[in-house]
């Protein structure tokens, strides 16, 4: 090769490379923009404070101190049925019943509030649909004036059941109404709180309820039958009730992955009261002096036999118009009948 090309191509990479090597140079030494983040000043609502709800507020529900609070609102949207700070007691608001729908983040205007001793507050407080039935309680049946208006209770009755035989009667309880939202006590359809700013606990002997219509009928014809407690609901939601209301087909499960309907499936299953598969327990459950069952009224005896109930017998022998039967038999009583049914053996 020509000695010339030669240094002609060495003086070329010779070239390249210092170009190279200033531009890397050159990148490495200037620093990069850094992106500032500009901080967005909160806008300055120029107007006084109004009353919001802080969630989602239906028809019925009873106010308590977490449904309200106070927020800015600009001065030329303020309306002079608004609630306002400084002409506003948010306690005295407490157990009010909300007449129209509200929103969350809504203002709470006075026509859509109305407060106990109003004209229709208890007929605003009910759910579409449901009725006011008021019972009797003692105040030992009363959880000792622990529950107020608003609170969600289960109601026990508790019933002597007379039966044939001797010996005493069977004691009975049972859970006849689940999730029951308590209206009123006594009188009172608001919590009263003292100087102190606390709720005060007081007895009462009747409380005011909310229930079907069905079951408005039910709770008329438990008072007859024995007395009725109440059983004081927690707040936390119970995930046994929530399978067996999805099973019973009384929830309907929302299709996909929707928080907001999962939500409202939950608030429709806790404002749902429910009667009937009741709960109970007998006297033998809490004391072995106690009876379980009823027993069946003895063969010839005076007084009400039981319907449907089979009485064993192990022989039977002829007498009273009654055929001879050879081997054990069973008698079922229905009505004032009495039928012989063989189990085994010869007649």
């Amino acid at each position: 090769m020509d000695s010339r090309k030669i240094i002609l191509l060495v003086g070329a990479l010779i070239v390249a490379g210092l170009t190279a090597f200033f531009a890397r140079t050159l990148i490495a030494g200037s620093s990069a923009p850094q992106a500032g983040a500009v901080a967005m000043a909160a806008p300055v609502i120029d107007g006084p404070e109004v009353l919001v709800a802080t969630r989602s507020l239906p028809v019925g529900t009873i106010l308590d101190a977490t449904a309200l609070k106070f927020q800015p609102w600009p001065k030329e949207l303020v309306d002079n049925a608004y609630y306002l700070r400084d002409k506003t007691n948010l306690q005295s608001l407490q157990g009010t019943v909300v007449r129209s729908n509200i929103t969350a983040g809504q203002p709470v205007t006075q026509g859509s509030l109305v407060k106990p001793g109003d004209r229709g507050f208890l007929a605003a407080a009910l759910g579409p649909g449901m009725r006011a039935v008021t019972v009797p309680v003692s105040a030992q049946a009363a959880v000792a004036g622990f529950v107020f208006p608003g609170d969600r209770i289960d109601l026990v009755l508790t019933q002597t059941v007379a039966g044939g035989g001797e010996g005493q009667p069977l004691k009975v309880s049972e859970t006849i109404m689940r999730n029951i939202r308590v209206l009123a006590t006594d009188q009172r359809t608001d919590n009263l709180v003292g100087e102190d700013g606390k709720t005060q606990v007081r007895t009462f002997s009747n409380v005011t309820i909310e229930a079907t219509p069905k079951m408005a009928e039910q709770v008329a014809v438990a008072q007859t039958l024995g007395s009725l407690s109440l059983s004081l609901r927690s707040i936390a939601d119970n995930s046994a009730e929530l399978e067996e209301a999805i099973a019973s087909g009384a929830v309907k499960v929302p299709e996909g992955n929707d928080p907001k309907a999962e939500k409202a499936m939950m608030v429709r299953l806790a404002s749902q009261p429910s009667a009937g598969a009741s709960s109970y327990q007998t006297g033998a459950d809490v004391s072995r002096y106690q009876r379980s069952t009823i027993p069946g009224k003895p063969v010839g005896g005076d007084g009400p036999a039981m319907q449907g109930v089979p009485i064993m017998q192990s022989g039977g022998g002829g007498g009273g118009g009654t055929p001879a039967i050879q081997g054990p038999v069973v008698r079922v009583a229905r009505g004032t009948a009495m039928t012989v049914v063989p189990v085994g053996g010869k007649n």
